[in-house]
């Protein structure tokens, strides 16, 4: 145990955030804390910091743990260099650096005992930088601060010349630099594209220590975690495992609690009208019975009703008419901003139902690309072609298709009249408007929420083609899985760019990578995306002549790649257990070879060597076990080359 909660209470005001958490948190665990927006994550998060005081309770760390802890907003005000800034972290490291030198300068200078003296001392130096991991602490600096997306022209760059993200990025390289007991992050992956998202989950993973994280990055935290702590209604729970089952049993245990209530309800009913039956005997023991049965059913203790969430709502894309098969065509596409060339000659179609997530590095033209096809801006070469039939409907960062001095309520009325009011309260709701809420002035939103509504009002548009640019953020977790399961049941085409990795795995049957300025196409989801990008990329550089890897990647090989996506997935089950056979094969002979070691033994013990009865008996048992430690050697040979 690392991190002991106990009884921890808080509050702002007369609003309870904390009541009587109680958890214990392990060393190398890794945690996740999960809550809608509100719940009082980052509260907690700065109470286990101890940077917020509870008003209740205790936090207790063991003795001598260190924390870290990367706040949402780091703003570090200096004057360094983005690798300087770094460097301070092992300062120790580099002081120990230049001590070295200068003892191993002085010793060409000084003879007899102050030299031996002077040796051991650098010994001890030597001894105590190699314990410190001193001779891989520069490179260990620009390891972090190339995973974490800085390039070596950015290393120069002075800290108070760079964007808030490019803070955060800093202060989150210090922080995993200076390998704290307890990580604690709120928000990591909010300035991190892609793969540096994929390198902060495999540095996490292999790290030495405990990390709590607060992330709305489910695709990550699956990844990471192996226990959840959920602040549910201000009470926290416990569950084992990762997101994935989190959500399974947190799903199990409310339909267990709703199940319970509704059970003890119609028990309670059923009593009830048995009392009234009884009464209505009027007789003298009919009325004691009842009396009775009345003492009973008071004494019941009444289980509260389960709060309900919007998850059990669900909302539907519909469109008026179908469209051709062929919906969308990009032919030759080139777009060049202020000099630099986002992206030359790509080429990718678009059929009718497909789910297709364009994916790729901040700036590198992903939205540029849906603003193409939307007329909002023009390529510098090539053409968009719609097909037959085909109504668009475009959701944008910038919800420009809202009108800012209506309400919430009138902005969906007057586009959509012909729904009733209670329908449009409940897309309203699925989107975290509710009660007084839906009459707010759209001027009066935030940029999240804002986005929001325009998303609420494009489900409503029944467009047959969507095109949606990072559609889930700013939703908490119960919005995104209503969208997650609108877009799934679509039976039009979607298009869209998201950074979600876990919303793209459930929606999408398609992706679109765009880097350095290509197109690279994948038939799948995320995951088969992962298992097949490096096969994908280096199939386009063995073909340079190609145009686009598109070509290729459409071929009828290509099309069946479900079905290889599916082989791929029982070939992968078959190599499990055939390495788990050969971890038992290589125990099995470990124990034989023990086994004939110790017959061995016997057979030097002077009381045994004077028992002919008891030699043979040894001999034939060491027989038997090198008989059989031959046939394992036989199988684990076997099993080896089948896996290699």
């Amino acid at each position: 145990m690392i991190l002991n909660v106990s009884n921890l209470c808080k509050s702002f005001g007369d609003e309870e955030i904390i009541n009587n958490a109680s958890f214990i948190i392990n060393e190398n665990e890794k945690i996740a804390i999960i809550g809608p927006n509100g719940a009082g994550k980052t509260t907690l998060l700065r109470m286990l910091a101890g940077e917020l005081t509870p008003d209740s309770g205790t936090v207790n760390i063991s003795k001598n743990a260190s924390i870290g802890f990367l706040h949402q907003i780091n703003n570090p005000d200096s004057k360094l260099s983005i690798k300087e800034e770094l460097l301070t972290v092992i300062k120790p490291i580099i002081d120990m650096e230049k001590n070295i030198k200068k003892m191993h300068d002085d010793m060409d200078k000084l003879t007899g005992t102050e030299l031996k003296t002077l040796y051991n001392s650098y010994n001890r130096l030597i001894h105590e930088y190699e314990l410190a991991d001193g001779y891989s602490a520069q490179s260990r600096v620009t390891g972090i601060l190339k995973g974490l997306g800085f390039s070596e022209d950015d290393f120069s760059k002075e800290i108070n010349t760079l964007s808030g993200g490019q803070k955060t990025r800093v202060f989150l390289g210090k922080l995993l630099l200076s390998k704290p007991d307890i990580i604690i992050l709120d928000e990591p992956t909010n300035h991190l594209d892609l793969s540096n998202i994929e390198w902060l989950e495999n540095y996490l993973l292999n790290y030495k220590g405990t990390v709590i994280i607060v992330s709305h990055d489910r695709y990550f935290l699956n990844k990471i975690v192996n226990k959840v702590i959920d602040i549910d209604n201000t009470e926290a729970f416990v569950y084992s495992g990762n997101y994935t089952d989190f959500t399974q049993k947190k799903a199990m245990l409310k339909e267990s609690e709703l199940k319970a209530y509704l059970n003890q309800q119609n028990e309670i009913k059923r009593q009830e009208a048995v009392i009234d039956k009884l009464k209505s005997f009027n007789r003298e023991k009919s009325i004691k019975r009842a009396e009775s049965r009345k003492k009973m059913l008071d004494k019941i203790e009444r289980l509260d009703k389960p709060l309900q969430e919007n998850t059990n709502m669900k909302l539907s894309l519909l469109f008026r008419h179908e469209s051709g098969n062929d919906v969308l065509k990009a032919m030759h596409l080139k777009k060049v901003f202020d000099k630099k060339e986002l992206f030359s000659d790509i080429n990718f179609e678009i059929k009718r139902g497909e789910h297709v997530a364009i994916i790729g590095d901040n700036g590198s033209g992903k939205t540029t690309i849906l603003k193409i096809i939307n007329n909002l801006i023009s390529p510098d070469n090539g053409f968009i072609e719609l097909g037959a039939g085909v109504e668009t409907a475009y959701y944008d960062q910038e919800h420009q298709i809202l009108n800012k001095e209506k309400t919430l309520f009138d902005e969906l009325q007057d586009t959509y009249p012909d729904l009733d009011n209670t329908y449009i309260r409940n897309v309203l709701a699925a989107f975290m408007f509710t009660g007084d809420e839906v009459f707010k002035k759209i001027s009066d939103l935030s940029g999240g929420e804002r986005g929001r509504v325009a998303l609420a009002k494009l489900m409503l548009g029944k467009a047959n083609f969507i095109l949606l640019d990072e559609p889930t953020n700013h939703l908490d977790s119960s919005s995104k899985e209503i969208l997650e399961e609108a877009i799934r049941e679509f039976k039009g085409t979607v298009l869209y760019v998201s950074h979600d990795r876990y919303f793209i795995n459930r929606t999408a049957d398609r992706i679109l990578e765009l880097k350095d300025g290509r197109i690279y196409n994948y038939i799948g989801n995320y995951d088969y995306y992962i298992e097949k990008r490096d096969d994908v990329r280096n199939a386009a550089f063995a073909y340079p002549s190609a145009q686009t890897p598109l070509s290729a990647s459409l071929n009828p090989e290509e099309k069946s790649s479900k079905q290889d996506w599916l082989n791929s997935k029982e070939e992968a089950a078959k190599a499990k257990k055939q390495k788990a056979a050969l971890k038992k094969c290589e125990n099995d002979i470990e124990k034989y070879e023990n086994e004939i070691k110790q017959i061995e033994l016997n057979f030097s013990m002077p009381h045994i060597q004077s028992d002919v009865g008891k030699l043979m008996e040894l001999q034939t048992q060491k027989e038997k076990a090198e008989e059989e430690l031959e046939k394992l050697y036989e199988e684990w040979e076997n099993l080896a080359q089948q896996i290699t």
